[in-house]
């Protein structure tokens, strides 16, 4: 199936503009949690944008994290490439980057997988539960969010990396 059939399925959002999209975010989230700690440490401002900057940096982080699995698994992408998108999301500004590395690798080609192949990678738990949520983007977009909402509730509860200052 072309990435031009599946479009009009997905609203024109494939693998490489979720990417893309998310990296942009992410990146964009780490300025606003660093501005916050620059007006709070060193121009001895309030917590307050640390705390905003925090949350909503903590929020896309899991968002791109959670999005990196859902596209290396449409991808196939290896562990080892799978592992470097998701530790780039623990750097600041490296996301961009490593959107740019795998467009140079060809690693984001291609539409979202509807259909197992003859691969055998196609056959596992992961791939039918990504062609269940593809089939099913309403339901799964729910699902997804709720489970974002959910792990980020649980992380909030326990507080941020490194305790409360």
């Amino acid at each position: 199936m072309s990435v031009a059939s599946v479009a009009p399925l997905t609203g024109g959002l494939t693998p490489r503009r979720l990417f893309r999209l998310l990296a942009v975010a992410e990146t964009a989230t780490w300025s606003m949690l660093i501005v916050g700690m620059l007006l709070k440490y060193a121009a001895g401002g309030t917590a307050l944008g640390v705390s905003i900057g925090g949350g909503v940096h903590g929020f896309v982080f899991l968002g791109y994290c959670a999005a990196s699995v859902f596209i290396a698994v449409n991808q196939g992408w290896s562990s080892r490439v799978t592992l470097i998108t998701l530790a780039s999301a623990v750097v600041p500004y490296a996301t961009i980057p490593a959107e740019r590395w795998l467009e140079r690798q060809d690693l984001l080609d291609g539409g979202w997988r509807r259909e197992p192949t003859d691969d055998p990678r196609d056959h596992g738990a992961l791939p039918r539960l990504l062609r269940w949520a593809l089939a099913h983007p309403m339901r799964s977009s729910i699902v997804g969010v709720v489970g974002l909402v959910a792990v980020f509730t649980v992380l909030l509860t326990l507080g941020p990396p490194g305790g409360r200052a």
